[in-house]
């Protein structure tokens, strides 16, 4: 099995940085893509940006020029940058890797539990 653990949420305020990561354990010979979502109270879970094993990233356009993210291949953890937080930045945030378990098998995705990010104005 995979596990999939964030860290670094936290409390900041509006302007303020947090930097969050994720790492990635467990029995598989790779990842391709690391991706980080957030979800906010009443609404939908949503791409926040992703970046593939190669290092091309997509970034949600409300994010674009905020944050960056990264990974350590060796590693197998992804970061995430946020810098110049807005209230409207506060979310759970989850991590997710498409993750490949053996050669010639499939290619499934895992889950962290999730890091609460607020951001106070």
């Amino acid at each position: 099995q995979v596990q999939v653990v964030e860290s670094g949420g936290g409390l900041v305020q509006a302007g303020g940085s947090l930097r969050l990561s994720c790492a990635a354990s467990g029995s598989f010979i790779g990842i391709n893509v690391m991706g980080w979502y957030r979800q906010a109270p009443g609404k939908q879970r949503e791409l926040v940006a992703s970046i593939i094993s190669s290092g091309s990233t997509t970034y949600a356009d409300s994010v674009k020029g905020r944050f960056t993210i990264s990974r350590d291949n060796a590693k197998n953890t992804v970061y995430l940058q946020m810098n110049s937080l807005k209230p409207e930045d506060t979310a759970v945030y989850y991590c997710n890797t498409d993750t490949t378990l053996r050669y010639a098998g499939p290619t499934l995705r895992y889950w962290g539990r999730g890091t609460q990010v607020t951001v106070s104005s």
